[in-house]
């Protein structure tokens, strides 16, 4: 094992023991930093690091002449970047048919390849893949975990719990994100955190990810106008738009789509897809998906502002605040072995967050960054969106939620409708 004595639990933690219990290998993928490969060696009892300064060009010549050699190790074995040598997959896919044994290889990417033709075979049976994104509030420890996700799908919804966190609080937490190392830092030094992420990508990953050279300067416009457009279904025609005034006349939408599917391969955006549930009446569903970072700073870093800044923009706030919470609750649905969705009809009725799990129960959440006018309307609409579901061809939701940021108390309303800070949280 290659623990670490600073490391803080994930939930991936879990959710990695149990796919190597019953397949022979497991991807970790998502951004760089979020914390893969110290998870990966918690659990590893020999590794490679494929990207190693001084082994680097051997290790990627051996995976192109013979593979095998960089299998050899005590199991399980991490591969820490494969897809730096991505004809490691087919090689890790073969010998775990040939050993026909479980538990055998951990692979972890912050990236897909850059020729996803070097994939000869998917991997399906052979190979599960874990989604890991950067650290929940829970995991980070500014959540207690009074209100648990898990209770409330298991119908114990007489949700109790206080936060002690201020508006101030919740500034910061966005602005520094859930970078591992940032967690472990001062609050002065934490904040760079993102910026130093925000740098990397768009002077260098955005441009090695596919070996296609692009321009630095509309990388940073694109993330600009990707930060201001969090929790939108904004189209491409919207997002160029927005960058035309300070680009060329000449940007199309197939460029922006280009600078956004790489940011993808990167894991740096993750949007969410629409959810399309039985409803009573014939209503038109809008289907485009939600704009979302992976982590809300880097919406700040985008923005190239802090804390302070924040606090005296709440409409800002509030769309990085959503980004914050859906980071949380799609972590939290991974643990359910759940997903997380959006609802929104022609009519303009929204849900920021439907949180639905394989065997047909889902919770409504809406998301709100405090103040009770606010809530009272996240309630209006989460009982609008229930009265229209057609029960008898789907369950009924097990709850309905306004996660919040500056309420005091987690607690079950009169309505029914569940008040739960987000500092209360946990899977």
């Amino acid at each position: 094992m290659y623990g670490n004595p600073e490391y803080r639990p994930r939930i991936a933690d879990k959710l990695l023991a149990e796919e190597l219990e019953g397949m022979g290998a497991v991807l970790i993928k998502g951004p760089k930093w979020c914390g893969k490969t110290t998870t990966a060696e918690q659990q590893a009892r020999s590794v490679i690091y494929i990207d190693e300064p001084e082994n680097a060009d051997l290790n990627i010549r051996l995976s192109e002449i013979n593979p095998s050699q960089l299998l050899k190790g005590d199991t399980p074995r991490l591969i820490d970047e494969w897809q730096i040598a991505p004809k490691l997959w087919d090689a890790v896919r073969f010998t775990v048919d040939r050993r026909k044994l479980d538990g055998q290889f951990i692979l972890t990417g912050s990236a897909v390849p850059a020729d996803p033709n070097e994939e000869k075979h998917s991997g399906t049976g052979r190979i599960a893949q874990i989604a890991m994104r950067p650290m929940s509030l829970w995991e980070s420890g500014d959540s207690n975990g009074s209100v648990s996700l898990h209770e409330l799908f298991a119908g114990n919804t007489d949700v109790s719990g206080t936060s002690n966190h201020d508006i101030n609080d919740i500034s910061y937490f966005i602005c520094r994100g859930g970078w591992p190392r940032a967690v472990l830092q001062s609050s002065k030094v934490s904040l760079r955190r993102a910026f130093d992420y925000y740098d990397a990508i768009v002077n260098v990953d955005i441009h090695r990810v596919d070996n296609i050279q692009r321009s630095t300067e509309r990388a940073k416009l694109l993330m600009r106008s990707y930060a201001r457009m969090q929790g939108a279904q904004a189209p491409l025609t919207t997002i160029r738009d927005d960058m035309k005034p300070n680009d060329s006349s000449s940007l199309d939408e197939r460029t922006v789509y280009s600078y956004i599917e790489a940011l993808k391969k990167l894991f740096v955006i993750e949007d969410m897809p629409a959810w399309n549930p039985n409803l009573r009446s014939k209503t038109a569903i809008r289907t485009s998906d939600t704009r979302y970072f992976t982590d809300p700073s880097i919406a700040v870093a985008s923005l190239g502002i802090g804390p302070e800044s924040l606090v005296m923009d709440l409409n800002t706030m509030g769309l990085l605040f959503e980004t914050m919470c859906i980071r949380d609750l799609r972590t939290y649905a991974d643990s359910l072995d759940g997903a997380v969705s959006h609802y929104r009809d022609k009519s303009g009725l929204e849900c920021d967050a439907v949180v639905h799990l394989r065997n047909g129960s889902y919770g409504l959440v809406e998301i709100k960054l405090g103040g009770e006018s606010l809530i009272r309307e996240g309630v209006r609409s989460l009982q609008s969106l229930a009265s229209k579901i057609d029960t008898g061809r789907m369950k009924k939701p097990s709850f309905l939620m306004v996660l919040t940021g500056t309420s005091r108390y987690a607690m079950r309303r009169e309505d029914g409708v569940l008040e739960v800070p987000i500092c209360c949280l946990k899977d």
